[in-house]
């Protein structure tokens, strides 16, 4: 495993994150005071390293093994509606700290993992407000969830503590199920079951989920609509994010193609969010 990493602006961030869209290895860690960000991708070879390095500068180095379990800088509290406060915190103290600080809210506890996200990233975050609004809508119910793509395991753990149902949730990387295995232990919520799957390849049960969520990238959102729409039960809930604005476009009209539309498009700089469902279920926004 090549480490390629670079200093750049910070006013260039969302730039950075188009050339690398559909990348899962890219880190950006805010340096102190935010003017500048040190970018890290995680490359397989060193020759992929190399490519990037002639196209973009920057440095390359080999990783060391003892680097793997090294986390990055960890991201301030983030606060999700009224319900929840998002931590890197790990340890008791701080955390019994931070509750007592946030009585009213439900603190979920991710630590920084090599390049999956602690919910801080404009795409999760929104994804966790929108999963806040339809549990309020389902509230009294038991909503099953498939989260598709589920990284961390931030949503899954979220959709948890606001009383769904049963979860499934998966991810093509096993360092990333191997993560999200941990987190729902660390919050409390291992009864969640998190597997290996590519989700192209993936059967979702007959009977479908009432929220199907997929923090994807749009490529592989375009690939997945077939087993999304077949994955999303009659007036279910779809929460799609992971989606460039230069690409929306192309995705939401993929979509349409298998009988999915949105009623609610959210953007966060370059990044697209978006609730929608199966067209029979959806009701015009207001």
């Amino acid at each position: 495993m090549f480490v390629w990493s670079k200093l750049s602006a910070a006013q260039w961030i969302d730039a950075w994150e188009e050339r690398f869209a559909g990348n899962p290895n890219l880190v950006i860690e805010y340096v102190k005071g935010g003017r500048s960000v040190r970018l890290t991708l995680f490359c397989e070879s060193e020759k992929a390293a190399l490519a990037i390095k002639e196209q973009f500068g920057g440095s390359i180095r080999k990783l060391n093994r003892e680097e793997w379990n090294k986390p990055v800088e960890a991201p301030r509290p983030l606060k999700v509606r009224d319900v929840f406060l998002l931590t890197a915190e790990t340890q008791t103290k701080a955390l019994t700290a931070l509750q007592k600080a946030n009585p009213t809210r439900q603190l979920i506890s991710i630590p920084p993992e090599m390049a999956f996200g602690t919910g801080d990233h404009a795409t999760t975050s929104t994804c966790l407000r929108l999963l806040v609004d339809i549990a309020r809508e389902r509230k009294g119910t038991r909503w099953t969830v498939a989260d598709l793509g589920t990284g961390t395991g931030v949503l899954a753990i979220a959709a948890h503590k606001l009383d769904s149902g049963p979860i499934y949730a998966c991810d093509f990387d096993p360092f990333a199920v191997k993560v999200a295995i941990q987190n729902t232990q660390r919050n409390a919520t291992p009864d969640i079951d998190v597997r290996e799957q590519d989700v192209l390849k993936w059967k979702p049960r007959k009977t479908g989920y009432d929220v199907v969520m997929a923090n994807l990238f749009s490529t592989v959102l375009i690939e997945a609509w077939p087993v999304i729409a077949k994955s999303l039960a009659p007036k279910g809930d779809l929460l799609v994010s992971g989606i460039l604005a230069s690409q929306a476009w192309d995705v939401f009209k993929a979509a349409a193609s298998h009988g999915l539309g949105f009623t609610k498009v959210i953007r966060k700089g370059k990044w697209i969010t978006a609730r929608g469902g199966h067209f029979n279920d959806l009701t015009p926004p207001a």
